[in-house]
């Protein structure tokens, strides 16, 4: 196995800085979708679990396992956040039509407008914030000259 260079290990102020700046400007976009979230009467949970079962990869199905992961939560914390959000009439919960074990989440057409709602303000926001997202990204991307 090679042994890895000791600048590998190393972090300058730069690094902290970049970091820093980049988790600043993501939670900063995070802080804002789950106020617009709340502002139109959805829990930010609810409203991440609709955006993935409808954002979901092609290919990829929306069971609660590929919720899980794609939300990175447990299994059990996932079951939990569908049964409020089918209590809340936003998801509804099927069988998988070829594994009857596999629960399937689809969005309801109550959940879609809310869904659709908020995620069109949130691209805006998205689009405002992305030249310093953007930025913050590239500065943790460069190398540094050694």
């Amino acid at each position: 196995m090679a042994r890895p260079n000791s600048t590998d290990h190393q972090i300058s102020l730069t690094d902290y800085r970049a970091l820093a700046e980049f988790r600043y400007r993501v939670r900063q976009f995070l802080r804002i979708t789950e106020r617009t979230a709340r502002q139109a009467g959805v829990h930010p949970q609810q409203h991440r679990l609709m955006l993935a079962v409808k954002g979901m990869p092609a290919g990829m199905a929306p069971s609660i396992s590929n919720l899980a992961e794609r939300l990175q939560l447990e299994p059990h914390s996932t079951v939990e956040l569908v049964n409020r959000a089918v209590s809340r009439g936003l998801v509804a919960r099927h069988h998988d039509r070829h594994d009857r074990r596999v629960v399937m989440v689809r969005v309801t057409p109550r959940g879609e407008r809310l869904l659709a709602q908020v995620s069109l303000r949130n691209r805006q926001e998205l689009r405002a914030a992305a030249p310093a997202l953007v930025r913050s990204l590239r500065a943790l991307s460069r190398e540094r000259a050694s």
